[in-house]
């Protein structure tokens, strides 16, 4: 952020919301291949499964259906222990 948005508040979490949902854009572009229109382009999110993106915590994917628009399936519970944040098990959900 230092470099690409020094102005921006660190502490913000959209930030990191935003830097997540981002990653996957090359990886549709990619699957997209010359035809990068509206169609296709929705087409590829709707088949993006498993995707890891930088900065998710581990077993966290990002996986969109055509008929589920939702991109996350799991979370990781996590506690603060005074100092951090530690998460709780394995994530959860689907």
């Amino acid at each position: 952020m230092k470099k690409y948005q020094p102005k921006g508040n660190v502490e913000n979490s959209a930030n990191a919301s935003v830097y997540v949902s981002s990653a996957a854009i090359p990886q549709l572009l990619k699957a997209a291949g010359d035809d990068v229109s509206r169609e296709k382009i929705l087409k590829q999110m709707t088949q993006l499964k498993d995707f890891a993106a930088p900065m998710l915590l581990p077993g966290i994917m990002m996986t969109m259906s055509a008929d589920n628009y939702n991109i996350f399936h799991k979370i990781q519970i996590m506690r603060f222990d005074g100092k951090r944040w530690v998460a709780q098990g394995k994530p959860v959900g689907e």
